[in-house]
């Protein structure tokens, strides 16, 4: 009686086993094929196109960095506009929230 016991609880284990080698190979295969098909849609080298117009008072040096810093972080995303914030209530409100100073009570 112990040993069926033992030889069911060996056979629960080895079909475990075996479930878990198929399941890692499916994702591992998931994984290869996910990575290939990512490759195939990157394009080869920078990407071509025109430049977006640059507002008056923002350096051409400026956004060229930050040309370059977009595209090495997230890859050939187009940089639609780029200007100043208008001074409003949300840059008031912005600026009250990043104070490190403390209120009156």
């Amino acid at each position: 009686m112990i040993t069926a016991a033992i030889i069911k609880a060996l056979q629960v284990y080895g079909i475990a086993i075996v479930i878990s080698l198929l399941v890692a190979l499916l994702i591992k295969g998931m994984v290869v094929l996910g990575a290939r098909l990512e490759k195939k849609a990157q394009p080869s080298g920078m990407p071509l196109g025109t430049v977006c117009p640059i507002d008056r008072g923002i350096p051409e040096e400026d956004v060229a960095a930050l040309s370059a810093a977009i595209f090495a972080m997230i890859g050939s995303h187009r940089i639609l506009h780029i200007a100043p914030t208008a001074h409003g209530w949300t840059s008031g409100g912005r600026a009250t929230q990043h104070t490190h100073t403390p209120r009156p009570r």
